[in-house]
């Protein structure tokens, strides 16, 4: 089958995870009674949390992840 047959029958699950591994979000939190903001993989995992917006921005670019924005 080729590349272009092999699109035509990707699942559902397989199309969400495309791209995934390389966007990411942030959120405010309060972790043990201090503002934080976490940072969560776009399956929704968190994978760190730093004390501002602004180190949490700069931790996922340091690591080849896209910020994006969720409304």
């Amino acid at each position: 089958m080729n590349p272009t047959e092999q699109l035509r029958h990707i699942s559902l699950a397989e199309l969400a995870a495309l791209g995934l591994q390389g966007v990411a979000y942030i959120k405010p939190m309060v972790i043990d009674d201090a503002a934080a903001f976490a940072v969560f993989a776009a399956d929704g995992t968190q994978i760190g949390a730093l004390p501002t917006r602004e180190a949490a921005l700069a931790a996922m670019r340091e690591n080849d992840l896209e910020p994006v924005s969720l409304h």
